[in-house]
């Protein structure tokens, strides 16, 4: 899982108008309950296909035009042979080099390549081994030109790099492009529909402190491209001032954002406004959202909390004060009542009785 989230971070961000396709593949070394190799096809975030080395096979995510199945099958067998071989060798020769004998090692690979404004743009991979980047790759198709780095791995003699320039200018990129135009298509209701993002801004007072913390809050919004910002004054705040900014999965395919940033007592006391900024396919305009500090006066507020408080303990004093006289009166009500005496009716008695 680290190593996924490193190869993850690689990804450069994409302009508004790209699309990438990207294959992560896994080749492990060792006994393990997984497939020796697995690939799983992404087209920007949709899961398209998944190949693993127990069936050799392409299992498709989603539609997949009859018409074109025997020619995906043949690309797909030339990219995944190719993926195979390249990352067995690379993972048996540092496993060599490393002198692992035992244990399991692991091998991963983000390859893939992009369309930008339906022009085709680089194709790149990163390698990680084990969690450690040991080699990374781009091919510029425009500028016919190859660059790798590869810190770990023996470098390529000259006939050999003009081979692999060969086969990623006339096999591996024409193939991802065509593939990625191919999905462009049968999956453009999914990958190229818009969402309008729900922006907020949130302040909290800080326990303790005299700061403020204001949080600027995009959620819901797809594709993920994102542009939020944070201004005081009308100039972006510097980024080290700035905790936040990752790009979040929401459970329903969309996406969130947040950026926070903490302001001091003194900066309180200058007022000045501090704007939340977004900017995505789906909105005509940027959306704004002001925080006026104006507004928010720290003064008043420790004022409203102070009196907050003795209006409590004001209300608390007389509802005690009231159970206290409640209790008294009904404990006179039931000590003091009508006094009754016994007074026997006095009997007529007759004189012949006598």
């Amino acid at each position: 899982m680290l190593i996924f989230i490193y190869l993850l971070s690689c990804l450069t961000v994409i302009n508004a108008g790209s699309h990438s396709l990207m294959a992560f593949a896994t080749y492990a070394v060792g006994q393990t309950p997984f497939p020796e190799f697995s690939v799983v096809l992404m087209l920007d975030d949709v899961q398209i296909a998944y190949y693993d080395s127990n069936a050799f096979s392409v299992f498709y995510r989603s539609f997949t035009d009859s018409k074109y199945l025997e020619e995906q099958k043949r690309d797909a067998d030339v990219i995944f042979r190719h993926l195979y071989d390249s990352m067995k060798n690379r993972a048996l020769y540092l496993r060599q080099h490393l002198n692992h004998t035992n244990g399991v090692d692991v091998y991963q690979r983000l390859a893939g390549c992009e369309l930008s404004n339906n022009k085709p743009g680089l194709l790149q991979s990163w390698d990680a081994s084990n969690g450690q980047n040991v080699e990374e790759f781009t091919f510029d198709m425009e500028k016919n030109d190859i660059q790798i780095k590869m810190p770990w791995m023996i470098t390529e003699d000259q006939p050999h790099r003009l081979h692999i320039k060969f086969l990623y200018e006339n096999v591996y990129h024409p193939i991802c492009i065509k593939t990625l135009r191919r999905y462009l298509n049968t999956e453009k209701n999914r990958v190229m529909r818009k969402v309008k993002p729900r922006v907020r801004l949130l302040k909290k007072t800080l326990k303790d402190t005299d700061e403020v913390q204001i949080t600027c809050l995009a959620t819901g919004f797809y594709p993920r491209h994102m542009n939020l910002t944070l201004s005081k004054g009308g100039q972006a705040v510097d980024d080290v001032q700035i905790t936040g900014g990752e790009l979040l999965p929401n459970g329903d395919g969309t996406y969130q954002m947040r950026k926070s940033l903490v302001i001091s007592a003194e900066e309180l006391h200058e007022r000045p406004n501090y704007n939340c900024t977004a900017k995505h396919l789906s909105l005509d305009n940027k959306l704004d959202i002001t925080f006026d500090v104006k507004v928010f006066n720290l003064g008043s507020y420790k004022l409203f909390i102070v009196v907050s408080v003795l209006v409590l303990i004001g209300v608390a004093i007389l509802i005690i004060i009231a159970i206290i006289m409640w209790r008294k009166r009904h404990a006179e009500g039931r000590g003091v009542g009508t006094l009754h005496t016994y007074s026997p009716t006095p009997t007529l008695v007759n004189e012949h009785e006598k």
